[in-house]
């Protein structure tokens, strides 16, 4: 494939939507600094997990329920797969709780 043909899918998934955003926002300084056309991040649904639980552990007593949830957030983000900028992604720092996933397509 010619230069500039291909294009990195970059997925972000965490419980915490502000550490996905210093995510994103490293990814855009580093698509900046190299000068690789980015496109995102595009926010998906957020999914929410629920799940309801019975307080009384022995099942007497009033039906009283604890409701827990979590949300699951998620980024999409399109960059060049460019090799300089392909390696400094590979430098980034990321925090804990955050699962990324880099996939090259072409475009």
């Amino acid at each position: 494939m010619a230069k500039g043909d291909t294009r990195a899918c970059i997925s972000l998934h965490a419980l915490d939507h502000g550490s996905v955003d210093i995510v994103c926002e490293q990814i855009r300084t580093i698509s900046g600094r190299t000068g690789v056309k980015m496109t995102g991040p595009i926010p998906l649904p957020t999914r929410k997990l629920r799940v309801p639980v019975r307080k009384a552990p022995d099942g007497g007593g009033s039906e009283t329920w604890d409701r827990w949830e979590a949300r699951l957030h998620k980024r999409l983000i399109y960059i060049d797969a460019d090799d300089r900028a392909l390696r400094q992604l590979m430098r980034i720092q990321i925090p804990d709780g955050v699962k990324i996933s880099i996939q090259i397509q072409a475009k």
